[in-house]
């Protein structure tokens, strides 16, 4: 008899209090190897606490976070990265004034280990260069190479921060809206990268999105966050249909 798959991610009972308000409470759900989970919700619903929790910027008063089974919930983020775990931002965390190379390099090169510089042009050759010339290529952007990333369009930004991921090769994945700030003609080819992501990298993937379109299209079940309590996790149709979502979101559109 076969041993049931651990899951790649898994959060029980988790909370948070800050001086006494409650921020999040009891939120528990696991997320299957290779899984990807849509998290919806209007603003103040707790979707990005819950990515900061996961993540290790902040830490929870309740409840345990375990990744592929083991128990992070006190894990600083560079554990939590090492062992696998990934993560976008809202707003771009690059380096505005070095290269798309320089950036993606610097991603490659501290998991790789080893003594690096951002002070010279990495060389062609270098191992952490092919790698992060390999996750460039992959998000389409071979031709920005040496193209400052605060030169870059709101959409190249997301897609640089998806490589800079990449290059990581990380397991589980939380993007935190990557949409966010991307012209409508860049979301279609930024969509395509996060299912690529998702089926040719076979990452696990938990992502904030407020496209609704973009989630339905992508995922294989949706969270939705209501006042810091998960309210449900089911497949996009059940939650579409589900009337305890629709009237809690009566009047506040997710």
């Amino acid at each position: 008899m076969s041993t049931p798959a651990l899951p790649a991610l898994a959060v029980d009972g988790l909370g948070l209090k800050i001086g006494g308000a409650r921020i999040l409470a009891d939120v528990g759900f696991t997320v299957g190897a290779g899984e990807m989970i849509g998290v919806i919700g209007p603003n103040g619903a707790g979707k990005t606490t819950l990515f900061n929790l996961v993540s290790g910027l902040m830490r929870p008063t309740a409840g345990s976070i375990t990744l592929n089974g083991r128990d992070i919930t006190a894990a600083p983020i560079h554990h939590r990265s090492r062992a696998g775990l990934g993560r976008t931002f809202q707003t771009s965390n690059l380096f505005p004034r070095l290269s798309v190379l320089e950036n993606v390099r610097l991603a490659a090169q501290a998991k790789l280990g080893g003594n690096f510089s951002i002070l010279r042009f990495p060389a062609a050759s270098d191992e952490a260069s092919r790698i992060a010339r390999g996750t460039i290529a992959e998000v389409g952007l071979t031709g920005k190479l040496a193209t400052a990333a605060g030169d870059l369009s709101h959409g190249e930004k997301r897609k640089v921060e998806i490589a800079v991921l990449l290059a990581t090769d990380p397991a589980v994945v939380l993007l935190d809206e990557p949409m966010a700030g991307v012209a409508s003609g860049d979301v279609p080819s930024l969509t395509a990268i996060i299912r690529d992501l998702h089926r040719e990298r076979g990452c696990t993937v938990m992502m904030v999105e407020h496209h609704m379109d973009v989630v339905l299209g992508l995922v294989d079940r949706v969270a939705v966050m209501h006042h810091g309590s998960l309210l449900a996790l089911d497949s996009p149709d059940a939650v579409m249909a589900n009337p305890v979502v629709q009237s809690a979101y009566l009047g506040e559109p997710v």
